[in-house]
């Protein structure tokens, strides 16, 4: 499992999508202290708080709104390619099905939580502050996106598909999550639950749920894996 979380780590930073990611990530870390600054010079009353938001409302927004995007255009393919290339047959005689799916989670996670201490970093270097909280936060929103992206990977065997679905679910994912919580239609309300944007709303430690649905996509990605033939 170690083996193939540290493989997908390292495989997640090659390729030129990877680096464009980054660099948009580093970028927006970089101008994120110009416009908190900007805001500042307005003389806004603004709390001690909700200073510290200003601060990292760039990296905040990225990944809400194109997270998603982000995660899947990267690692849309992640177990699909590997059984459309018959390259599955050398993982699963060598270790369990169980420790694919988590290592290939955990690899992607990684990557992700690389991304944003980076850009959490730079952000500090300026501000002197390091918003632990965001962080969390930020980092339960790319655990989420990149269990569902495994889910999916592991749904839908074609890689070609799942890459037209990571252009058209990373659009309509934040829209429609954001909708649901501001909705008041209860037939459609209670889908709030299974997304991450309504945890975010809480300020006493509710996104940690995030994490709890992550773990969830998780384990219905093993059993369905479990039961396709490789």
């Amino acid at each position: 499992m170690l083996a193939i979380c540290k493989r997908e780590f390292i495989q997640s930073f090659k390729g030129f999508k990877s680096i464009i990611v980054i660099a948009i990530f580093l970028l927006t870390a970089y101008y994120s202290k110009s416009f908190a600054d900007l805001l500042l010079s307005l003389n806004i009353d603004f709390t001690s708080e909700e200073k510290q938001i200003i601060q990292t409302i760039g990296i905040s927004f990225l990944i809400m709104f194109f997270g998603m995007l982000f995660v899947m255009g990267l690692s849309h393919d992640t177990i699909n390619r590997e059984t459309h290339e018959r390259t599955i047959r050398f993982l699963v005689t060598r270790t369990s099905r169980t420790s694919i799916i988590v290592g290939k989670f955990l690899g992607i996670s990684l990557f992700w939580f690389a991304c944003l201490l980076a850009s959490f970093v730079i952000i500090s270097i300026f501000v002197h502050d390091f918003d632990f909280i965001v962080l969390f936060q930020s980092t339960s929103l790319a655990v989420y996106y990149s269990a569902l992206t495994v889910l999916l990977s592991v749904l839908i065997p074609k890689p070609g598909f799942t890459m037209f679905l990571s252009v058209v679910l990373g659009i309509a994912f934040p829209i429609f999550n954001g909708w649901l919580v501001l909705t008041t239609n209860n037939w459609v309300s209670w889908l709030k639950y299974i997304f991450p944007f309504y945890y975010l709303d809480e300020v006493n430690g509710m996104f940690l749920v995030v994490f709890l649905l992550a773990a969830v996509f998780v384990a219905i990605a093993i059993l369905a894996f479990r039961r396709r033939e490789c």
